[in-house]
């Protein structure tokens, strides 16, 4: 696989609003452009809306009103199975099919896409998330946390999209896999250029991975700053309630260090 590859797409939300029956209002009338070739974290509480906008752009979730395109196109004209073979999805329960080998989980889009050669592809994106050759004769549940969750990564990525949704992909991981999962997933964004929107609710894995940072809270979005800008208290409320959480647990850690 080469190195360098075109950026992204970028996605545009026009008005996108979710209603759900009984009142409930998820997302709440959402506008904005994420730039092709991106890192863009999405953060806020439990209920906040973010996981029902990520799920609009790859129609796991229709819109109530409003529109979503990628790099242009309305994900609407676009059969649903198309779509979500341009799109890489890694979610928290990575969701691997216990009964098939690594290597069957990790080629399962190529083959619906009809690629009858396989083998290769899958040794090549084992080598891109860091895992040996060998694991792909190996079953899930052979398989620690980290290993299964860059297995859904190498899974996403097999048909070469150029973007990638994460929701809370690193949510049941010990902190230690956790943090080099994520750099690891931020080099590969950067190597193959894709165009990236991750939810989380860690205020401190936003700022460390994303190049911006979307905040909602009741369906709305309520802050877009870079990570220098949230840590300037530029963000409002909102945002600064959210960055005060790892600011607190640094600065009891800096303390422990003293000696205090």
């Amino acid at each position: 696989m080469a190195d360098l590859r075109a950026k992204g797409p970028s996605i545009v939300f026009a008005g996108v609003s979710k209603r759900y029956p009984g009142g409930t209002v998820a997302v709440d009338n959402v506008s904005l452009e994420i730039a092709p070739g991106s890192f863009v974290a999405l953060v806020g509480s439990s209920g906040s809306g973010k996981s029902t906008l990520l799920k609009t752009v790859n129609r796991l979730i229709a819109p109530s009103a409003g529109s979503v395109a990628i790099g242009g196109e309305d994900v609407g004209a676009v059969p649903p199975h198309e779509l979500r073979r341009r799109i890489g999805y890694v979610f928290q329960n990575v969701g691997l099919f216990p009964h098939m080998t690594v290597a069957e989980n990790i080629a399962i889009g190529l083959r619906l896409a009809g690629v009858k050669e396989r083998g290769t592809r899958v040794t090549e994106l084992l080598a891109l998330v860091d895992l040996p050759a060998e694991i792909a004769k190996r079953m899930p549940d052979a398989l620690s946390g980290g290993q299964r969750q860059r297995v859904g990564v190498a899974r996403a990525l097999a048909t070469a999209p150029g973007l990638m949704l994460m929701d809370e992909p690193f949510g049941a991981l010990d902190p230690v896999t956790r943090d080099q999962l994520g750099t690891a997933i931020r080099a590969l964004h950067d190597r193959l250029g894709l165009t990236t929107l991750m939810v989380t609710h860690d205020m401190a894995e936003a700022l460390i991975l994303a190049d911006r940072v979307l905040v909602m809270s009741n369906g709305r979005m309520v802050a877009d700053a870079t990570p220098a800008e949230l840590l300037a208290g530029k963000g409002g409320p909102e945002a600064d309630a959210l960055v005060a959480v790892p600011r607190a647990q640094a600065a009891k850690l800096h303390a422990l260090g003293a000696g205090a």
